[in-house]
């Protein structure tokens, strides 16, 4: 008998994740290009980097922001900020291309209001996770998350609302978004670590580009 992928406790869930969630498989690829474009162009202004936590540790995945609020961490603790902390400069603006892409796909989930303005972008590495965490930095929750994956695949968790809840994973590849809002504003979500593997147009990395309305 084959042996099951994870664990008996956790599902495989490939089309929906819950009220008020979506997982819309290939909505960005149609974009790819431009959206790789303007990408490098972003992290030309603001480039990659590890932040560090409020308690010391270097996060395996390195950040970028594009929009009128970045989320950084430090020492400090975690926060949306105007200006990038490594160029003392604005964070570079948000390109039509993302903007669009991100309005579509949450009008598609039923959140047709949704304007972002603020996108942090995700490097991952083979090897590098996100763990649990909720998205709890805006100053309000009535917007949804918009998260937009490309280049390797990885696993995407998604738990409830206590970080002892049990999550479903779900392989997400280059192109899926999923978006998640409403009732499910605060469930807790993370990435397992990257496995090794070539994309075609992003190489052996993985980019994830996540969207909210900070402000």
């Amino acid at each position: 008998m084959t042996k099951p992928l994870f664990d008996d406790e956790e599902e495989i869930c490939n089309q929906t994740l819950g009220p008020d969630t979506a997982v819309l498989p290939g909505f960005a690829l149609p974009a790819e290009s431009t959206l790789l474009t303007d990408l490098e162009a972003i992290v030309v202004e603001a480039p990659f980097r590890h932040m560090v936590t409020p308690g010391g540790h270097e996060m395996s995945v390195a950040m970028s922001n594009c929009g009128h609020l970045g989320w950084v961490s430090d020492r400090k603790g975690y926060r949306y900020d105007q200006v990038d902390p490594l160029t003392q400069r604005p964070w570079p603006p948000m390109p039509d291309s993302f903007c669009d892409l991100a309005m579509r796909a949450a009008a598609s989930a039923g959140f047709a209001e949704f304007r972002p303005d603020a996108c942090l972008i995700n490097r991952y590495v083979p090897g590098a996770k996100l763990s649990l965490h909720q998205d709890k930095n805006e100053k309000d929750f009535s917007n949804p998350i918009v998260s937009v994956s490309l280049g390797l695949p990885a696993t995407f968790l998604f738990g409830g609302m206590d970080r002892s809840d049990k999550t479903n994973r779900i392989l997400v590849q280059h192109g899926d978004v999923v978006v998640w809002g409403a009732t499910a504003r605060l469930r807790y979500h993370g990435v397992l670590p990257l496995k090794p593997g070539y994309h075609p147009l992003f190489g052996e990395i993985r980019v994830n580009l996540t969207f909210r309305k900070a402000g």
